[in-house]
């Protein structure tokens, strides 16, 4: 495994960081280990040297899901090397009152955790206990970013390795569905014994280690430890606790060059996984490896929800033109299709600048392009592929008085151009044709928010828009407002916000909350 482990350090003094490789030659700290061994038929000598041998199961209860915010009211580690196994639980005070739906859930009160201990009290033991161990929790990120944060409070660094048992029951029984940790005590035969709370969820934890080694074997699961510690070729100018620190939340990412220049602009559901899958792939891929070597800093913004990342992301390389990004850039020569019926029957096309066009009101236009050629070019694959004509179309110039288009004389034109077919036919079947194309317009009688929310961290993002502008985002009515009242010089049509918005409103994925005449 290499040196592997946990680091814990100080910010407020110069620190020398020390590494604790796993050895699985190391002391044993207790001998209740025997009885899950027998349990589960395993030998008590055996030691794949691949499977790291200090091993930290955690379990945690807490005042909520935010760990920006919530805090510890439990902890339970089971901690195990080789066959033996350790135990420590602890109460913990969050200085602060549990939510009312979290003392029901977890059966503990306030009172319970009054006279408790608060985290700074038990921190140094906490930090003793998981150094050198490989963190182990279900949803162990959760878990992970709980501890974490409570250090940081304290002034403190904390980094350990860290194995998600969501992630190995996945990926070593795929034939379930089901892998929270109730499912794994029926699916498994599981119990926690005299255990309860946080250290009952770390207890189980450790009978489903012995499940995962009995039923799936050493060498698999070693494999499966392999691919979750992988870690990236992270660029030599970056600090590795960066990947640490970046969150499994929606939002954009920003690299940054040489005197600060912005390289690359991108966005995910999930930050920290795909700033990690950058580098993971540098060997393999021109463009990454190329991006790894330039990158000097990284930045990131949080968003509730995917939309909202989307939306920063099309505007911050619209403003800053990172070096590395060719999609999503604005086009000064926006233009549209515009229908017009110049008689009875009789409809033409004709292209319209994005400066002129009315992409609220009209309800006659057709196409987004970034250019005059991407028009043209989009219209003849709809003319070719439905026979119409290019000469009604625009988009070739007579040979002469009541001569044919060349489509008509290769069979490709039903001959509008030529009296064969109706005008009236011809416009009816261009219409049909380009309804894929067809813009909507806007459908609302001023501005609306568009409400993305997280009821996991219980955040909220209003994404103001008017006439398919997003005029900004808040998390607030006083944030809201604010962009409702400098709306007039804000914001202009874009092509790609209108797309994001137009699928998400569409397809009914977000809520509308109207905002006009406040």
């Amino acid at each position: 495994m290499g040196r592997r482990g946990v680091r814990f350090r100080s910010r407020q003094a110069s620190y020398a960081t020390r590494w604790i490789a796993y050895d699985p030659l190391v002391r044993t700290v207790g001998h209740h280990g025997k009885d899950i061994a027998q349990r589960f038929d395993l030998p008590l000598t055996r030691l794949d040297l691949v499977i790291p041998a200090r091993l930290a199961f955690i379990g945690l209860e807490t005042t909520g899901a935010n760990p920006l915010r919530d805090r510890i009211t439990k902890i339970g580690v089971l901690e195990t090397e080789g066959d033996r196994v350790s135990t420590w639980s602890t109460l913990v005070n969050p200085q602060r009152p549990k939510p009312e739906f979290i003392q029901q859930r977890n059966g503990s009160r306030d009172a319970t955790v009054a006279d408790a201990p608060t985290f700074a009290q038990v921190a140094a033991e906490l930090a003793d206990r998981l150094h050198g161990r490989l963190f182990i929790a279900h949803h162990a990120r959760f878990n992970y970013a709980f501890v974490k944060r409570e250090f940081q409070r304290l002034g403190k660094s904390f980094r350990a390795d860290v194995l998600c048992t969501v992630r190995l029951s996945r990926k070593l029984f795929p034939e379930h569905q089901k892998h929270h940790l109730e499912s794994l005590m029926v699916r498994h035969d599981l119990t926690t014994g005299v255990h309860s709370g946080a250290l009952a969820a770390a207890h189980l934890l450790g009978q489903f280690w012995c499940v995962l080694k009995r039923d799936r074997g050493e060498e698999a699961l070693a494999e499966a430890i392999r691919q979750q510690l992988k870690r990236p070729s992270l660029p030599p100018h970056l600090d590795s606790a960066l990947l640490d620190d970046l969150p499994e939340s929606p939002g954009v990412y920003l690299f940054y060059g040489d005197n600060d220049a912005l390289l690359y602009v991108g966005k995910s559901v999930n930050l920290r996984q795909r700033v990690r899958a950058h580098f993971a792939s540098d060997l393999r891929e021109y463009k990454e490896m190329r991006l790894s070597q330039e990158v000097r800093r990284l930045r990131w913004q949080e968003t509730v929800g995917e939309l909202g990342a989307l939306l920063l992301e099309s505007r911050l390389i619209k403003e800053c033109q990172p070096i590395h990004n060719h999609r999503l850039r604005r086009s000064s020569d926006l233009c549209t299709w515009q229908l017009v019926q110049v008689a009875p029957g009789d409809c033409r096309l004709r292209l319209v600048s994005g400066q002129t066009a009315d992409f609220v009101r009209s309800n006659d236009l057709f196409g987004l392009f970034a250019n005059r050629r991407e028009a043209t070019d989009s219209l003849r694959k709809v003319a070719a592929a439905h026979g119409l004509c290019p000469i009604i179309l625009g988009l070739e110039k007579p040979a002469g008085p009541g001569r044919p288009c060349f489509a008509h004389q290769v069979k490709h034109c039903r001959g509008a151009c030529v009296g064969k077919e109706a005008i009236s036919v011809h416009s009816d079947r261009m219409l049909s044709a380009l309804m894929k194309l067809k813009l909507t317009a806007w459908p609302y009688p001023g501005a609306i928010g568009v409400v993305e929310r997280d009821d996991l961290r219980r955040v909220e993002e209003v994404h103001v828009v008017n006439g398919w502008r997003h005029l900004g985002s808040a998390r607030s009515e006083v944030g809201v407002q604010e962009i409702l009242l400098g709306q007039s010089g804000q914001g202009r049509f874009d092509r790609d916000t209108y797309r994001l918005l137009a699928a998400h409103l569409g397809k009914g994925r977000v809520q509308v909350r109207l905002l006009s005449g406040r």
